[in-house]
């Protein structure tokens, strides 16, 4: 390459640096600058393999546990757990705080008070542990439904960042359940309430929006939505009831969809395959879609067209 040419590659090379420090400065929002004081997507990754490792003692990671090392585990990986916390926590809490004084002593006590809350989630886990297996006859062990299905590392993940949205932390719970998202397909907004014995079949596709409560006992198969009927109102609709309710023993199935914050499905409901429902349904109640009319054509072109057996339990 001729020095010339080598005068010119620097020049455009410099010229493509000035031109993204320019928007630097122009687009606001895009930048961080001393990332010491900002949340750390990895730590908030690293924290939540630890706490799964705390939850499911001795499924996860190189540790052999013994019975004489059980308190010796649970002490290192709580110290660990206590000193990243503390920081992500109180670096997330500027962007809520207006008193930068008492953020460390603010971030200490969150954690410490989630932290305390491990024993119930644990708890509740194992409900829903109980629920998968109880509720799948495909499932070996309960073994089997810790260390490989989705819908619990889901649940426990959104069981863990709801507690923290309980203590008013802001960004991290939602990092870790759109670290879930990621992994799993299921989409649980912290905010969401859960009840015990939830059972998440399969999974992928699951949206469940921040304002949605669901009861003890509820099933839901894969791609069913519990969302807003609209949210075109943006900002004005925060802290307003949008998503439904699920009342206790309610089964959802696959594909249906769920809108709106007056909407509640009655305890004891079925919801059937591909259902879109907007407005209440009564307790102990069957909703299902009109099977379509379906065509078999035979290899010569020749047509034969039969409908299904055709129902409403409920008229939407």
């Amino acid at each position: 390459m001729s020095e010339t040419r080598k005068d010119e590659k620097r020049g455009e090379i410099k010229a493509l640096v000035n031109s993204l420090v320019k928007s630097y400065h122009d687009v606001d929002g895009l930048i961080r600058i001393d990332g010491r004081k900002h949340i750390t997507p990895s730590v908030v990754t690293e924290i939540l393999e630890n706490l799964q490792s705390v939850i499911f003692a001795g499924f996860f990671g190189n540790i052999r546990l013994q019975n004489e090392s059980v308190e010796y585990y649970a002490g290192n990986l709580i110290e660990n757990l206590i000193y990243n916390l503390k920081k992500q926590i109180g670096r997330s809490l500027q962007y809520s705080s207006k008193n930068e004084d008492n953020i460390p002593e603010k971030a200490e006590s969150i954690t410490f008070g989630f932290l305390s809350r491990l024993p119930k989630i644990r708890e509740l886990l194992a409900t829903d542990i109980d629920a998968s297996f109880d509720g799948d006859p495909a499932a070996f062990s309960k073994d089997d439904i810790i260390l490989s299905y989705p819908g619990i590392y889901a649940i426990m993940v959104s069981r863990l960042a709801h507690e923290l949205h309980l203590l008013g932390v802001p960004l991290i719970p939602r990092m870790m359940t759109e670290h879930a998202h990621s992994l799993t397909g299921i989409d649980i907004h912290p905010g969401a309430s859960i009840g015990h014995h939830f059972f998440i079949d399969h999974g992928t596709g699951i949206v469940i929006g921040e304002t949605t409560i669901i009861g003890d006992y509820v099933k839901i198969y894969q791609g069913v939505t519990l969302g807003a009927l609209s949210t075109r109102g943006g900002q004005s609709l925060k802290n307003q009831k949008r998503h439904p309710t699920i009342e206790d023993n309610v089964t959802i199935y696959s594909g249906s969809s769920i809108f709106g914050g007056t909407t509640i499905i009655g305890e004891g409901a079925v919801i059937g395959s591909n259902a879109f429902i907007i407005k209440s349904v009564p307790r102990n109640t069957k909703v299902s879609i009109r099977n379509p009319e379906l065509q078999f054509m035979h290899t010569q072109g020749e047509s034969m067209e039969f409908a299904q057996n055709e129902f409403w339990d409920y008229q939407i």
